[in-house]
């Protein structure tokens, strides 16, 4: 679970294992090793992935399937923006289980 949760942030923001690895101060075949579950982080490198991917240590560990986003430097506005935009796709979601359901 931990090596999925690493690997799929990783991808969605972007970056290669190679930029990781140095973002984290470890190496690469460190990095390969996390995502293939061949072995684990140590807690002050599960603290520093989950600070680096301003998630959750209980995220990472499939403890709390929360997400946060960060949105400090952001005005009132702004935030509150942000949280119609979430509300909105979580709205729609909602609908297209409900549709779906109904049609079954």
């Amino acid at each position: 679970m931990l090596n999925n949760k690493i690997k799929n942030l990783r991808i969605s923001f972007g970056i290669s294992q190679t930029e990781l690895a140095n973002q984290l101060g470890v190496s690469k075949q460190c990095i390969s090793n996390w995502e293939n579950d061949n072995i684990q982080p140590s807690i002050d490198m599960l603290i520093k992935l989950a600070d680096y991917f301003k998630v959750t240590t209980d995220f990472l560990l499939g403890l709390d399937g929360r997400r946060t986003i960060d949105v400090t430097g952001l005005s009132e506005t702004e935030q509150a923006h942000i949280t119609l935009l979430v509300n909105d796709l979580l709205k729609e979601k909602n609908f297209a289980i409900e549709l779906r359901a109904t049609a079954n």
